[in-house]
Protein backbone atom coordinates (compact mmCIF):
# COMPACT_ATOMS: atom_id res chain seq x y z
CA UNK A 1 0.00 0.00 0.00
CA UNK A 2 1.29 3.44 -0.93
CA UNK A 3 1.52 5.81 2.03
CA UNK A 4 -0.31 9.13 2.01
CA UNK A 5 2.92 10.98 1.32
CA UNK A 6 3.64 8.92 -1.82
CA UNK A 7 0.17 8.69 -3.35
CA UNK A 8 -0.78 10.52 -6.53
CA UNK A 9 -1.92 14.08 -5.57
CA UNK A 10 -5.06 13.85 -7.71
CA UNK A 11 -5.97 10.56 -6.05
CA UNK A 12 -5.38 12.08 -2.62
CA UNK A 13 -7.68 15.02 -3.40
CA UNK A 14 -10.34 12.58 -4.55
CA UNK A 15 -9.97 10.62 -1.29
CA UNK A 16 -10.29 13.81 0.73
CA UNK A 17 -13.44 14.81 -1.14
CA UNK A 18 -14.98 11.36 -0.70
CA UNK A 19 -14.14 11.35 3.01
CA UNK A 20 -15.74 14.71 3.76
CA UNK A 21 -18.63 13.94 1.43
CA UNK A 22 -19.20 10.61 3.14
CA UNK A 23 -19.23 12.29 6.54
CA UNK A 24 -21.78 14.79 5.23
CA UNK A 25 -23.95 11.98 3.87
CA UNK A 26 -23.82 10.15 7.22
CA UNK A 27 -24.86 13.20 9.23
CA UNK A 28 -27.49 14.16 6.67
CA UNK A 29 -29.04 10.69 6.90
CA UNK A 30 -28.79 10.48 10.71
CA UNK A 31 -29.63 13.89 12.21
CA UNK A 32 -29.29 12.50 15.72
CA UNK A 33 -25.63 11.76 15.07
CA UNK A 34 -24.78 15.47 15.23
CA UNK A 35 -25.00 15.28 19.01
CA UNK A 36 -23.39 11.85 19.20
CA UNK A 37 -20.00 11.37 20.83
CA UNK A 38 -16.63 11.73 19.15
CA UNK A 39 -13.14 10.52 20.02
CA UNK A 40 -12.04 14.13 20.65
CA UNK A 41 -12.37 14.77 24.37
CA UNK A 42 -15.21 17.18 25.10
CA UNK A 43 -16.41 17.34 21.49
CA UNK A 44 -19.58 16.01 19.94
CA UNK A 45 -19.74 15.15 16.26
CA UNK A 46 -20.91 18.69 15.48
CA UNK A 47 -17.76 20.12 17.11
CA UNK A 48 -15.56 17.92 14.93
CA UNK A 49 -17.38 19.14 11.82
CA UNK A 50 -17.09 22.78 12.91
CA UNK A 51 -13.35 22.20 13.36
CA UNK A 52 -12.60 20.48 10.04
CA UNK A 53 -14.68 22.93 8.01
CA UNK A 54 -12.82 26.03 9.19
CA UNK A 55 -10.96 26.33 5.86
CA UNK A 56 -14.28 26.44 3.99
CA UNK A 57 -15.91 28.96 6.33
CA UNK A 58 -13.10 31.29 7.41
CA UNK A 59 -11.00 33.41 5.07
CA UNK A 60 -7.24 33.44 5.74
CA UNK A 61 -7.71 36.92 7.22
CA UNK A 62 -10.46 35.73 9.55
CA UNK A 63 -8.40 32.75 10.66
CA UNK A 64 -5.40 35.01 11.22
CA UNK A 65 -7.53 37.25 13.44
CA UNK A 66 -8.74 34.21 15.41
CA UNK A 67 -5.15 33.03 15.85
CA UNK A 68 -3.95 36.46 16.95
CA UNK A 69 -6.78 36.70 19.47
CA UNK A 70 -5.66 33.34 20.89
CA UNK A 71 -2.07 34.50 21.21
CA UNK A 72 -0.92 32.11 18.49
CA UNK A 73 -2.27 29.04 20.32
CA UNK A 74 -3.78 26.82 17.61
CA UNK A 75 -5.36 24.43 20.13
CA UNK A 76 -7.17 27.36 21.75
CA UNK A 77 -8.36 28.54 18.33
CA UNK A 78 -9.64 25.03 17.55
CA UNK A 79 -11.54 24.79 20.81
CA UNK A 80 -12.94 28.33 20.51
CA UNK A 81 -14.12 27.95 16.92
CA UNK A 82 -15.48 24.45 17.48
CA UNK A 83 -17.41 25.54 20.56
CA UNK A 84 -18.86 28.57 18.82
CA UNK A 85 -19.53 27.25 15.32
CA UNK A 86 -20.92 23.88 16.39
CA UNK A 87 -24.18 25.80 16.86
CA UNK A 88 -24.37 26.76 13.18
CA UNK A 89 -27.30 25.29 11.21
CA UNK A 90 -26.69 21.74 10.07
CA UNK A 91 -27.28 22.78 6.44
CA UNK A 92 -24.42 25.29 6.64
CA UNK A 93 -22.01 22.74 8.12
CA UNK A 94 -23.05 20.10 5.57
CA UNK A 95 -22.46 22.55 2.73
CA UNK A 96 -19.00 23.28 4.14
CA UNK A 97 -18.18 19.55 4.28
CA UNK A 98 -19.13 19.27 0.62
CA UNK A 99 -17.31 22.44 -0.41
CA UNK A 100 -14.56 22.13 -3.07
CA UNK A 101 -12.69 24.78 -1.07
CA UNK A 102 -12.37 22.33 1.81
CA UNK A 103 -11.46 19.48 -0.52
CA UNK A 104 -8.57 21.51 -1.98
CA UNK A 105 -7.28 22.82 1.35
CA UNK A 106 -3.90 21.69 2.68
CA UNK A 107 -2.55 22.45 6.17
CA UNK A 108 0.46 24.80 6.21
CA UNK A 109 3.55 22.66 5.71
CA UNK A 110 1.47 19.47 5.63
CA UNK A 111 0.82 19.14 1.93
CA UNK A 112 -1.51 16.54 0.45
CA UNK A 113 -0.53 13.92 3.06
CA UNK A 114 -1.44 16.31 5.86
CA UNK A 115 -4.78 17.13 4.26
CA UNK A 116 -5.66 13.46 3.87
CA UNK A 117 -4.52 12.61 7.39
CA UNK A 118 -6.61 15.46 8.80
CA UNK A 119 -9.71 14.36 6.89
CA UNK A 120 -9.40 10.65 7.66
CA UNK A 121 -8.52 11.01 11.35
CA UNK A 122 -11.33 13.44 12.10
CA UNK A 123 -13.85 11.40 10.12
CA UNK A 124 -12.86 8.42 12.25
CA UNK A 125 -13.32 10.54 15.36
CA UNK A 126 -16.99 10.52 14.43
CA UNK A 127 -17.53 7.10 12.86
CA UNK A 128 -15.59 5.07 15.43
CA UNK A 129 -17.34 6.81 18.31
CA UNK A 130 -20.72 6.17 16.67
CA UNK A 131 -19.74 2.58 15.77
CA UNK A 132 -20.28 3.23 12.08
CA UNK A 133 -18.11 2.01 9.17
CA UNK A 134 -15.46 4.47 7.98
CA UNK A 135 -16.65 7.03 5.47
CA UNK A 136 -13.13 7.36 4.07
CA UNK A 137 -12.22 5.01 1.18
CA UNK A 138 -10.45 1.86 2.31
CA UNK A 139 -7.32 2.77 0.38
CA UNK A 140 -7.27 6.21 2.00
CA UNK A 141 -7.47 4.71 5.50
CA UNK A 142 -4.60 2.34 4.72
CA UNK A 143 -2.54 5.14 3.17
CA UNK A 144 -2.93 7.19 6.35
CA UNK A 145 -2.19 4.13 8.47
CA UNK A 146 1.06 3.64 6.55
CA UNK A 147 1.89 7.34 6.85
CA UNK A 148 1.47 7.67 10.59
CA UNK A 149 2.99 4.27 11.40
CA UNK A 150 6.06 4.91 9.22
CA UNK A 151 6.82 7.96 11.37
CA UNK A 152 7.03 5.62 14.39
CA UNK A 153 4.19 7.44 16.08
CA UNK A 154 5.86 10.85 15.89
CA UNK A 155 3.06 12.51 13.89
CA UNK A 156 0.76 12.47 16.93
CA UNK A 157 3.31 11.86 19.66
CA UNK A 158 2.41 8.20 20.25
CA UNK A 159 4.98 5.83 21.77
CA UNK A 160 5.11 2.60 19.77
CA UNK A 161 7.93 1.02 21.76
CA UNK A 162 7.19 -2.65 22.38
CA UNK A 163 3.97 -2.70 20.35
CA UNK A 164 2.96 -4.68 17.28
CA UNK A 165 -0.03 -3.36 15.38
CA UNK A 166 -2.15 -5.84 13.41
CA UNK A 167 -5.05 -4.80 11.19
CA UNK A 168 -7.88 -7.31 11.36
CA UNK A 169 -9.39 -6.20 8.04
CA UNK A 170 -6.23 -6.04 5.92
CA UNK A 171 -2.91 -7.77 5.55
CA UNK A 172 -1.13 -5.01 7.45
CA UNK A 173 1.11 -5.10 10.51
CA UNK A 174 3.95 -3.06 12.00
CA UNK A 175 6.33 -3.35 14.93
CA UNK A 176 7.32 -5.99 17.43
CA UNK A 177 6.07 -6.71 20.91
CA UNK A 178 2.67 -6.69 22.57
CA UNK A 179 0.03 -7.19 19.88
CA UNK A 180 -2.66 -4.56 19.36
CA UNK A 181 -5.37 -5.87 17.03
CA UNK A 182 -8.10 -3.71 15.53
CA UNK A 183 -9.50 -2.82 12.15
CA UNK A 184 -7.44 -0.34 10.14
CA UNK A 185 -9.66 2.62 11.02
CA UNK A 186 -9.35 2.01 14.73
CA UNK A 187 -5.58 1.56 14.36
CA UNK A 188 -5.42 4.98 12.70
CA UNK A 189 -7.40 6.43 15.61
CA UNK A 190 -5.03 4.80 18.12
CA UNK A 191 -2.00 6.14 16.25
CA UNK A 192 -3.61 9.57 16.34
CA UNK A 193 -3.58 9.45 20.12
CA UNK A 194 -7.27 8.69 20.54
CA UNK A 195 -8.85 6.46 23.17
CA UNK A 196 -11.24 3.93 21.62
CA UNK A 197 -14.74 3.41 23.01
CA UNK A 198 -13.54 0.12 24.53
CA UNK A 199 -10.92 2.04 26.54
CA UNK A 200 -7.84 1.05 24.52
CA UNK A 201 -5.18 3.68 23.89
CA UNK A 202 -1.49 3.75 23.01
CA UNK A 203 1.04 5.40 25.28
CA UNK A 204 1.70 9.04 24.47
CA UNK A 205 5.15 10.58 24.43
CA UNK A 206 3.73 13.92 25.51
CA UNK A 207 0.66 13.07 27.64
CA UNK A 208 -0.15 16.69 28.48
CA UNK A 209 -0.63 17.74 24.88
CA UNK A 210 -4.01 17.57 23.18
CA UNK A 211 -4.24 14.88 20.48
CA UNK A 212 -6.34 17.14 18.25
Amino acid sequence: MTGAGDADPDEVRAWVARTYGGLADLLDAEPGAWDGPSLCAGWRARHVVAHVTMPARLTPEQFGAELAAAGGDFTLVSDTVAGRDATLPAAELLAALRSPVLHRWQPPGGGAAGALTHAVVHSLDVTVALDRPPVAPDDAVLAVLDHVAAADGAVFGVDLTGARLDATDAGWSRGEGEVVRADSGRLVALLAGRTLPDGRALRRRYPRLSPR
